[in-house]
């Protein structure tokens, strides 16, 4: 049914991810011909400085993080049953919402499978990567809870 399927995965978070293994292998293995494109994004930078709550004279080396988000990455790809030719692995910077949204134009993607916490007041107020994707995607969307 699906031929590109977008995954963004939260690498800091393992547990978070493991909810939508069973619905992504599912999704996937419906036909032979579903390639799966797992996402991460790596934040342009840390959140606490976003807060204005400390600073660094130093900038991160961005090709070493990188690599350590994509051994992460694969990591977690591995818990998934999906054969190695159908998974394409994709990392990027920027706001995880935007680049969500960018990358499943890239790759024509005709669902989005993601996973999402439980609404507190924080999500309210501030809205969640979730909702903006429901809100924005031109495709698809399966929310996991």
């Amino acid at each position: 049914m699906y031929h590109s399927i977008l995954v963004p995965v939260d690498i800091s978070d393992p547990e978070f991810t493991s909810q939508v293994i069973a619905h992504v292998e599912a999704q996937a293995n419906i036909t032979d011909v579903a390639h799966v494109h797992f996402l991460t994004v790596i934040p342009t930078f840390p959140y606490y400085a976003s807060l204005g709550l400390a600073y660094s004279g130093e900038a991160p080396d961005q090709e070493q993080i990188k690599n350590e988000a994509l051994l992460k990455l694969s990591e977690l790809i591995a818990k998934f049953d999906i054969p190695e030719d159908r998974v394409k692995k994709h990392i990027t910077s920027g706001s995880p919402k935007d680049e969500i949204l960018r990358v499943a134009d890239v790759v024509k993607a005709d669902l989005i499978v993601i996973a999402s916490h439980r609404p507190g007041i924080m999500t309210y107020l501030l809205g969640s990567n979730a909702a903006a994707v429901v809100r924005h995607a031109k495709c698809s969307v399966l929310v996991v809870r």
